[in-house]
């Protein structure tokens, strides 16, 4: 037994230094999350004003999208997609078709 390789335990010691490497990048991202909370707690007044999400002009249907949930994802009613699109049959969208969102 005192013939071994010493290499027999670089694997062992390579997953152990993984292991312990994997712990320090955890916890190191733990501290910076909570460090950065007390600036999300900034007043209003100092924190940059938020720009308007723009509305897409149009929107090409994809597998198993249904109407509800376009309009959700692209923050237009469900009414103004109706309105905009009258010859569309909200039962039978087809994938690749192609919605009107705005004028």
């Amino acid at each position: 037994m005192a013939d071994r390789n010493p290499a027999r335990l670089a694997a062992p010691l390579a997953l152990l230094v993984a292991v312990i490497a994997v712990a320090l990048v955890v916890a190191t991202s733990k501290v910076d999350s909570t460090s950065s909370s007390p600036a999300r707690s900034q007043p209003a007044a100092t924190q940059p004003a938020r720009r308007a999400r723009a509305i897409p002009k149009a929107y090409v249907v994809k597998a198993g999208d249904t109407l509800t949930l376009i309009a959700a994802r692209t923050g237009v009613s469900l009414d103004t997609i109706l309105a905009l699109n009258p010859n569309v049959d909200p039962n039978a969208l087809q994938t690749g078709q192609r919605l009107k969102l705005s004028r």
